[in-house]
C-alpha cells in the first residue's frame, strides 16, 4: 500500500474531536488484516465517548466500531479462506473464538485480547482505533470478519457488527415463548434492532414506547412493533396493563439505559416476567429486592456478544430481517463532525448517520 497517511476522526479529549492525517494502520500481527473501510456509522456509545464519559478511551483513538470494508492485506495465519477484494461485516469486539469465554458464549470477555486493566475485550474506537477512518487494523481477523453474501451491499449489514448484535442478544436473554406480550422500552436503534429482533420468537405483540412521536412512527411504520406508546403524553402503565388483561408484559428490553425507564420496566412487567437491560447509561441502580423476590422476575444484562454476525448476516440475506430503514442520513468521512452533531443531538430526525468514504 503506497498510501502512507489518511484521514481519521480523533478523539483529542471531552467533547474535542477533529478529522485528521494520521498515518495509515500497517499488519502487526501474523492473525491482522487491514481494510479499506467502505461503510461506517455514528454510534450512541461514540457520542457517550466523544463526551468524555468513556475514561478508557486516549487521546489520539480513532473513533467508531460499527462498519463494513474491503480487505486490503491480512497477516499469514488469517485462514477462513478470506482472498484480498474481500467484502466484509466486521464484530465491534475483537475476538480469539478458542480461549474459554469464547467457548462458553462471552467473547466479548475473550482472554486472547484483553490486556491488563481492560474490562472486556479489545473494543474498535476504544482500547484500540477504530473504523472511522480510511483503513482499519483488525485483530484476530479470521473470528471478527463476515463475508458479505452475494447479493447484499453494506447497507444490509452494516449493523450486525453492535447494534443489531445488541437488539438480538436482548431479545434472546428475555427468553422470549410464542404469544408474549414485549415491551421495548426505547424507540433509538438498538431499541429498534431489539423490536425486529423480538419477532423472529413470535410474539403476539411487540410495544414500543418512548417520548419521540418520529421515532415511534418510524417504528410502527417499518413493522418492528405493533403498538407505540408515547410515556410523555400518555400513561404507559395503565396502556400496558390494559393490552395484558390486567397482569403486566411478559417480557420487557430497556434500551435506553436510564433508572426512570429501567424502574418502569420492572413495574410493568407479570409475575414471573423477564427483564433485559441493554441501554448504556447509568452507572449505578438500586435495586428493590422485595420487588424482585414477590415477583419472581429476572433480569439481566451485559456487553454486546460477538458470536451472532453469522447467523444475523444469514437472517438478512433470507429476508427475516431488514433494518435499513435505520439509515436516514448518509455523507462521507468529510463531514462525519457534522454527523456527530446531528445524531448526537438527534436533530433532523436523524436515527443513524452513515459514513461513506473520504473524498478527495
Amino acid at each position: 500500500m503506497e498510501q502512507k497517511t489518511m484521514k481519521a476522526l480523533v478523539y483529542h479529549g471531552p467533547n474535542q474531536i477533529s478529522l485528521d492525517d494520521v498515518p495509515v494502520p500497517k499488519i502487526e500481527e501474523p492473525t491482522d488484516a487491514i481494510l479499506k473501510v467502505t461503510t461506517s456509522t455514528i454510534c450512541g456509545s461514540d457520542i457517550h465517548i466523544m463526551q468524555g464519559y468513556i475514561p478508557s478511551v486516549q487521546p489520539g483513538t480513532v473513533l467508531g466500531h460499527e462498519f463494513c470494508g474491503e480487505i486490503v492485506e491480512f497477516g499469514s495465519q488469517v485462514g477462513g479462506g478470506f482472498k484480498v477484494g474481500d467484502r466484509v461485516a466486521v464484530s465491534c469486539i475483537v475476538h480469539c473464538g478458542k480461549c474459554f469465554y469464547c467457548l462458553n458464549d462471552q467473547p466479548q470477555y475473550c482472554e486472547t485480547a484483553r490486556g491488563e486493566g481492560m474490562t472486556s475485550s479489545m473494543l474498535f474506537g476504544n482500547y484500540i482505533n477504530g473504523c472511522q477512518a480510511e483503513y482499519i487494523r483488525v485483530p484476530l481477523a479470521e473470528t471478527g470478519m463476515h463475508k458479505i453474501p452475494e447479493g447484499l451491499d453494506d447497507l444490509d449489514v452494516l449493523f450486525v457488527g453492535d447494534i443489531l448484535s445488541t437488539g438480538y442478544f436482548g431479545a434472546e436473554k428475555c427468553n422470549i415463548q410464542h404469544g408474549d406480550t414485549v415491551v421495548v422500552w426505547g424507540c433509538g436503534p438498538v431499541g429498534m434492532c431489539a423490536m425486529a429482533c423480538a419477532r423472529l420468537w413470535g410474539p403476539a405483540q411487540v410495544i414500543a414506547v418512548d417520548l419521540d412521536d418520529y421515532r415511534l412512527h418510524v417504528a410502527k411504520k417499518n413493522g418492528v412493533c405493533d403498538v407505540v406508546i408515547n410515556s410523555g403524553k400518555e400513561d404507559a402503565a395503565a396502556i400496558i396493563m390494559d393490552l395484558t388483561n390486567g397482569r403486566g408484559a411478559d417480557c420487557a428490553i430497556e434500551a435506553v439505559g436510564l433508572v426512570p425507564t429501567i424502574d418502569a420496566a420492572m413495574k410493568t412487567l407479570r409475575v414471573g416476567g423477564r427483564l433485559e437491560v441493554i441501554g448504556f447509561g447509568t452507572p449505578t441502580y438500586e435495586l428493590n429486592m422485595i420487588d424482585l423476590f414477590m415477583k419472581n422476575l429476572t433480569i439481566g444484562s451485559g456487553l454486546v456478544p460477538a458470536d451472532n454476525m453469522a447467523r444475523l448476516i444469514e437472517l438478512i440475506h433470507k429476508g427475516k430481517l431488514n433494518l435499513r430503514f435505520l439509515a436516514t442520513h448518509s455523507k462521507p468521512l468529510n463531514d462525519i463532525v457534522e454527523g456527530y452533531d446531528i445524531f448526537g443531538n438527534k436533530k433532523d430526525g436523524c436515527i443513524k448517520w452513515i459514513v461513506t468514504p473520504y473524498e478527495k
